[in-house]
């Protein structure tokens, strides 16, 4: 049984993109369609795609490369199920100062640091990209 789907994700793609591949696999969720959203909004990834296996789905995130070197340099989970981290708009970290991306979950969807900041909202910090 798996208690972390978003953690599975995030490890996922990082195996993914350590291994040199094209794309990775993964059980589908609206969750995490939005943050393979997110990330091919901010370039972090090609493409994503969800597919029909005839069971559940598979979402399928097609990884980016710059020169052979992956674009996502690091992919870290913020808030897990036994410790969930909330932010408030003013307390949204900056990754690397504005380089980088962190994904949160708010009230109005998912939507990266700089939507939230425009949008002035708060939630849970869900993942840091740069």
């Amino acid at each position: 049984m798996m208690t972390d789907p978003i953690a599975d994700m995030l490890t996922r793609v990082r195996n993914g993109l350590q291994a040199g591949r094209r794309w990775v696999e993964l059980p589908v969720s609206k969750q995490k369609a939005e943050i393979a959203r997110l990330l091919k909004e901010n370039h972090y990834v090609f493409d994503y795609k969800v597919l029909d296996d005839g069971r559940h789905g598979v979402l399928r995130i097609y990884l980016k490369y710059h020169e052979g070197r992956p674009v996502i340099r690091n992919l870290r989970r913020v808030s897990r199920p036994g410790r969930r981290q909330y932010v408030r708009v003013d307390e949204i970290p900056r990754v690397r100062s504005g380089l980088g991306m962190a994904i949160l979950s708010t009230s109005s969807g998912m939507l990266s640091d700089r939507a939230a900041r425009r949008q002035r909202v708060g939630g849970e910090l869900v993942a840091i990209v740069w």
